[in-house]
């Protein structure tokens, strides 16, 4: 039985290759202020993203015990990643048993290699593939079509996406920064023998993409398919894909060969435990109770679905994060996506901003660690900061994943990195993180501090605190990104107000029951936008 080195304990893992779909060329903020100037993709963003959290709040509201299937949820991955090598080689003999054979790759090249030798062994000219982030990490359409094998992608927003030369910017909904009137002009250029005037309507798109992939479905009984995996069971060798459309069921049970590309993460100890995850996934993911789709297959079995099974287990950077203790939680992710439809950031700039083929808050935490970050340069290095902390995402990741801890971890990482190599030990925001420290330490201080803040914003103009001149130390690098408004009366102050008040009026006869009090304090308009926004429920 083949043995993978999981880089436990005498050889540090590696990272990812350079070559993954990992890291963008620019850093995170250069790429959202072009985000944030298209009108359209944040139209999009924002009714796509509220569609989806309306339909997950609705069915979660459903399930009484949520709660308790969060966390067995999680309490079964810290499992996995407590016993990882020793699960992975249960996988391996159990896919064996059945009739599969296992490869393993350490990288995105040697899993490319691999998929490719199999493609070419068989004679493939086309492979039909199901939607799969792996193969996206890895580039493997790229690679195969450099080998002269076309990639057919099955999934419709995949199929959008690749038609349009474009790249996915959603873990569930690939193209959800497109519109249907997009998506048209997309098949009208790309599509052959489509009908010039189809219009925009969705049934109409989608049945374009049904007979262009049903010609292709027709060729498959000598084909190859190539698909990732959900879950991937340890004491069964059982795989398991979930999606919504039917595609997936037609490329796992068509083609003669089938080859599934899966993430050495991806693995549950046994497969009863899919009864945790069956419920949280597609709750979480499309909100729905379960998916239209779930297909569970074992290996190979004569004259019923593929005759040759190979199963590729990927690590490409997988053991780096593992090694990290305060990081490691980011390989419990179940891909439901969650976490990108509640983050403010996401919702603004959309995928494509991150540079990697994981975008939104997961991909924050999980990138960086996969690819490693050494440079401070490094536009990898910018990702942990594209977040406001708010917890949403924790909120509703059905695994529980601390993603917030997990930023200010990787934020204090990429500090102390800057420290090293710019020398700055004792630089001027160690300097003022430790003043702040003593001045919020001190209530006195701090009081005197946010009463005197609002009479010397006030000679600013404007509603809000805009760019800040240079020539002050620390604050413009807040303000050139922000408008923060001006400071309202603190809450000492209202207080300190409402107590004379209400001392007044006990001094007064026939004083009224409830009289008006003070208004409220400012919050600086947070909970007034959270109230439009509407919260998770």
């Amino acid at each position: 039985m083949d043995t993978v080195d999981l880089g436990m304990p005498s050889v540090r893992p590696q990272h990812a290759s350079p070559s993954s779909h990992l890291r963008g060329t620019r850093g995170f903020p250069a790429a959202a202020r072009d985000a944030l100037g298209d009108e359209v993709l944040r139209g999009n963003l924002t009714y796509a993203t509220a569609t989806i959290q309306a339909k997950r709040a609705s069915v979660v509201r459903e399930m009484r015990d949520w709660q308790k299937l969060r966390d067995a949820g999680s309490a079964l991955k810290w499992h996995v990643t407590d016993h990882l090598p020793e699960l992975l080689e249960q996988l391996e003999a159990s896919v064996t048993a059945a009739g599969g054979t296992v490869h393993w790759a350490r990288d995105a090249e040697e899993a490319g290699e691999i998929v490719t030798r199999l493609t070419l062994e068989r004679g493939a000219q086309d492979v039909l593939k199901v939607k799969s982030m792996a193969t996206q990490e890895i580039g493997l359409n790229e690679t195969l079509a450099h080998a002269g094998v076309r990639v057919i992608e099955s999934d419709l927003a995949e199929l959008i996406v690749q038609l349009a030369g474009d790249a996915p910017s959603h873990i569930l909904v690939p193209a959800i920064h497109r519109n249907r009137a997009q998506i048209r002009e997309i098949f009208l250029q790309a599509m052959p023998d489509i009908d010039p005037e189809i219009t925009d309507d969705p049934a109409a798109l989608a049945g374009a993409a049904r007979r262009f992939l049903r010609e292709r479905f027709l060729d498959m009984e000598q084909s190859v398919a190539i698909s990732g995996a959900n879950f991937a069971v340890a004491d069964t060798g059982t795989l398991v894909v979930v999606e919504s459309e039917g595609n997936g069921r037609m490329c796992l049970t068509l083609p003669r060969t089938l080859i599934s590309v899966v993430g050495i993460e991806k693995i549950v100890p046994s497969f009863q435990d899919l009864e945790v995850f069956l419920q949280l996934l597609p709750r979480s993911s499309t909100g729905e109770r379960m998916n239209p789709y779930t297909t569970l297959f074992t290996g190979v079995a004569e004259g019923d679905g593929p005759q040759e099974f190979h199963l590729v287990l990927l690590d490409n950077g997988r053991s780096a994060v593992l090694e990290n203790p305060e990081g490691r939680s980011a390989l419990h992710c179940i891909r439901c996506s969650a976490c990108l439809n509640v983050c403010p950031v996401y919702q603004r700039t959309g995928g494509h901003a991150y540079g990697s083929t994981y975008p939104g808050p997961i991909g924050a935490i999980l990138s960086p660690q996969m690819t490693g970050v050494s440079d401070p340069e490094d536009p990898n290095a910018t990702l942990p900061y594209a977040s406001s902390l708010c917890g949403a995402c924790y909120d509703v990741c059905p695994v529980k994943i601390d993603i917030p801890s997990i930023l200010v971890h990787l934020r204090a990482k990429e500090v102390d990195q800057r420290r090293e190599a710019r020398g700055q030990f004792r630089g001027t925001w160690d300097v003022a993180m430790k003043g702040a420290g003593r001045l919020m330490s001190s209530p006195r201080a701090y009081d005197a501090a946010v009463r005197s803040a609002g009479p010397l914003s006030r000679v600013l103009p404007g509603e809000n605190i805009g760019r800040l001149p240079g020539v002050l130390p620390l604050v413009p690098g807040w303000t050139d990104h922000r408008d923060l408004p001006h400071p309202g009366q603190s809450f000492r102050s209202w207080w300190a107000a409402r107590e004379k008040h209400s001392a007044a009026r006990d001094q007064q006869p026939g004083a009224r029951d409830e009289p008006e009090q003070p208004k409220t304090p400012r919050s600086g308009g947070g909970a007034d936008r959270t109230a439009q926004n509407g919260g998770e429920a």
